[in-house]
């Protein structure tokens, strides 16, 4: 059923970007050239979280090696890693004065590393100029690739995520290039390699999926050792993308994240506008006040 010509529901209005906060970081991407999920992606939060003076960076470049069938960024002619970005984003969080930063990636299957090296870089170069900002890492499956994987754990981001995206079922239609369990078992060697990094996923929602499916892929992560789970509305960018099967209620939302609560995450954040990013800092917050408390 494609209700993609369907009005949005009143939750889904997005407020119009505006402040110093927002003016400032949409500034500095355009004059320094830097990638950003928010941008790249269509996020609907762009607004929010830059006025609150947080932003997502995508390095890597601004084109995917996979064809998801969900995502707005673009697949095409692939670029080689750029050795400036690491220290050229790192400057930029420095410059912004963020205190948690989200850097994410474009999925890259024609490097031998999946691009971990790169993450590596950064993380170094982040704490070369900063020992207040806190690092939480958005990656790719690598291709299970345990080394490249082992490398970027060694370097000991604060949060280190990989989305499971949507359930199973629906793996072959919306990212047929990706393996559900192969995305599991990374976020369980996240956990064997380093109990001490949080690890987190996400899934989309109003794809097709049951409420029976969604809570067996909460269990399957909360079994493979995943701390923190967003949970959001799925947006078609556009009509040629995956469509949208209906829209989920706030209150289906706030009832999943009961239940994640309840399985055992330690903080589910969950909501029509919710993306991996989004209220990062205080999914961080949460984790660590369970984990101490």
């Amino acid at each position: 059923m494609h209700q993609n010509h369907i009005r949005k529901p009143d939750w889904l209005k997005v407020k119009f970007p505006a402040g110093a906060n927002y003016t400032r970081i949409d500034r500095y991407h355009r004059l320094n050239g830097l990638n950003s999920v928010c941008r790249s992606a269509a996020c609907p939060n762009q607004g929010e979280c830059w006025s609150q003076g947080t932003a997502t960076f995508m390095i890597l470049g601004n084109t995917c090696s996979r064809h998801c069938r969900f995502c707005n960024v673009a697949s095409g002619q692939l670029e080689r890693p750029d050795p400036q970005e690491p220290a050229r984003v790192a400057k930029a969080i420095y410059e912004l004065e963020l205190k948690h930063a989200v850097i994410t990636t474009v999925t890259r299957d024609d490097l031998g590393d999946g691009g971990a090296s790169q993450f590596v870089d950064l993380i170094r170069e982040i704490r070369k100029l900063t020992s207040e900002c806190r690092i939480e890492l958005l990656i790719s499956d690598l291709q299970g690739n345990q080394e490249a994987l082992a490398s970027i754990v060694a370097e000991k981001p604060d949060i280190l995520g990989h989305n499971v995206e949507t359930i199973p079922r629906l793996y072959s239609q919306v990212r047929p290039e990706a393996e559900y369990r192969r995305s599991l078992s990374l976020l369980a060697d996240i956990h064997r390699l380093d109990p001490n990094i949080i690890t987190k996923s996400g899934l989309m929602m109003g794809m097709g999926e049951t409420e029976e499916e969604v809570l067996r892929v909460m269990v399957d992560l909360c079994e493979h050792d995943c701390k923190l789970l967003t949970l959001g509305q799925y947006l078609a960018p556009t009509r040629n993308h995956y469509p949208v099967q209906r829209y989920v209620s706030p209150q289906e939302f706030a009832d999943y994240a009961k239940k994640g609560l309840a399985l055992g995450f330690a903080h589910v954040e969950a909501g029509p506008l919710v993306r991996s990013s989004y209220h990062a800092e205080e999914q961080y917050d949460a984790s660590k006040g369970e984990a101490h408390g």
